[in-house]
């Protein structure tokens, strides 16, 4: 893959989309700085960017890889040669997928873990001071179940996201 040029590429297709470098960013939530690297070649845009990047711009992840619009006929060879140099650029091992998307998990759910930590605390207190124990109860219970919900609920969305459906890696 030439990041230069896939950066020019993304530098017209955001200008055929009437877009400055800003506009972009913040549709995409990141800095002016990032754009501005990704159109001069010095990154690339994180993976978990590339689909809504896309869709910005109106084109798909292979043309973006490939840096050019694409015929139908062009498609094709340019979709395996692109799948190709991403595996074989690709530096994440199976496990770092896994962490990466864990974290990612974790850091959008954060809120809501801790209202329900928070919700199960002051039941925990109040049947304490209520001296009801099926309260206490309750609390006790809700804690492990709400863990593996948590649990499981991430663990789903990892396998999704490192994963294709078919058990192959993405």
């Amino acid at each position: 893959m030439d990041q230069i040029k896939i950066g020019k590429f993304i530098a017209s297709c955001r200008k055929e989309q009437g877009m400055t470098q800003a506009a972009l960013a913040e549709k995409l939530g990141i800095s002016d700085q990032a754009v501005s690297k990704w159109e001069t070649g010095k990154s690339m845009p994180d993976l978990d960017k590339i689909s809504e990047l896309c869709g910005y711009l109106g084109i798909d992840v292979n043309e973006l890889l490939s840096g050019e619009k694409l015929t139908m006929e062009q498609y094709k060879e340019h979709a395996e040669r692109n799948l190709i140099e991403t595996l074989s650029s690709s530096s994440f091992t199976l496990k770092e997928k896994i962490e990466f998307y864990k974290k990612k998990w974790l850091k959008e759910h954060i809120a809501f873990m801790v209202m329900l930590a928070v919700i199960i605390v002051a039941m925990l207190v109040a049947g304490v001071i209520m001296k009801n124990s099926v309260v206490i109860a309750i609390a006790v219970v809700l804690f492990p179940v709400f863990h593996a919900i948590r649990y499981n609920s991430m663990m789903i969305y990892v396998e999704r996201s490192v994963y294709d459906g078919s058990g192959n890696q993405q």
